[in-house]
């Protein structure tokens, strides 16, 4: 399984008149990379995908792929509520090489269950890239069931899900309605630790735009049985796991990155930057993660 441990969901950075900062997320790619993480997730949630042109998704798949080098996977966003739309997203990514693609549940026109899977099946008949579903009910008013992940997951390029329903009881249920197989990885960071013992493969984490060594130390700590390091490491990241979604993601990571001096807290709106009591959490939970000094 490519994507599996420790995938970062990319920020993307912006200069200060709202342009692609092209150079700083070549930097930023690398950076990861250096530290350890298993995968790269550009263009998600984290990426303010909906804020970005076509042609800048597009953009920043291929800076991504580009500074990879092939030493780590690329997932790239590819989801929406026009099936049609994100069948031709996905070919295009598959054209430029990415490795898998990471496709949100449609949002805002909240299909049935059976819409879902006839969504996914006709993303997945049309392209040739193995596919992460994501679930995510808080930002799309939508919960796919296990039910309907089951259905998806005997489709062969249909090979995991980033789950952010925050619900630890989901990884059991899961394998035991699909199998062990089935590449499980939370999408949410306080509870990444727990997902691994309720049977989950690894994370796409926000805190690993700012903390990636450490959060790839608790993944590979899981892997390697070492409970007392993966307790260590979970204990020094639970504040700023809590500190990075005090406010909507991602203003208070982009803050975060910015303090490291690896990119602006820039946004596009309608995100804005992180207030003054946000930034004042970020600030504190980095030093006590030993982040700052």
């Amino acid at each position: 399984m490519l994507f599996q441990g420790c995938g970062t969901a990319m920020v993307t950075p912006f200069r200060k008149d709202g342009s692609l900062d092209e150079h700083t997320l070549r930097s930023l790619v690398r950076r990861q990379i250096e530290d350890g993480i298993n995968f790269l997730v550009p263009c998600g949630t984290s990426g303010e995908s909906p804020t970005l042109t076509h042609k800048e998704h597009l953009r920043v798949v291929e800076i991504t792929l580009e500074e990879a080098k092939g030493n780590v996977p690329v997932l790239a966003g590819a989801g929406g509520y026009n099936t049609a739309e994100v069948v031709e997203l996905a070919k295009e990514l598959k054209t430029m090489g990415a490795d898998g693609i990471l496709s949100v549940t449609p949002y805002y026109n909240k299909p049935t269950q059976e819409g879902l899977f006839r969504h996914y099946k006709e993303i997945h008949d049309s392209t040739g890239l193995p596919i992460i579903l994501y679930n995510v009910p808080g930002r799309t008013g939508i919960d796919m069931s296990v039910e309907t992940m089951a259905r998806l997951a005997e489709l062969p390029r249909i090979v995991g899900v980033k789950d952010a329903t925050a619900d630890l009881t989901r990884p059991t249920r899961m394998r035991q309605a699909i199998g062990p197989e089935f590449c499980q990885l939370s999408g949410e960071d306080p509870s990444a630790a727990a997902f691994l013992a309720q049977g989950g493969r690894g994370c796409i984490s926000v805190t690993a735009n700012v903390a990636p060594a450490m959060c790839a130390a608790l993944q590979a700590a899981w892997k390697d049985g070492d409970l007392a390091k993966l307790a260590k490491v979970r204990d020094r990241l639970t504040p700023l796991n809590g500190a990075l979604f005090v406010e909507v993601n991602p203003s208070p990571i982009k803050y975060a990155v910015s303090l490291l001096g690896h990119c602006t807290p820039e946004l596009r709106l309608p995100l804005l930057e992180a207030s003054p009591k946000a930034r004042e959490a970020v600030r504190s939970a980095m030093q006590f993660a030993g982040l700052l000094n």
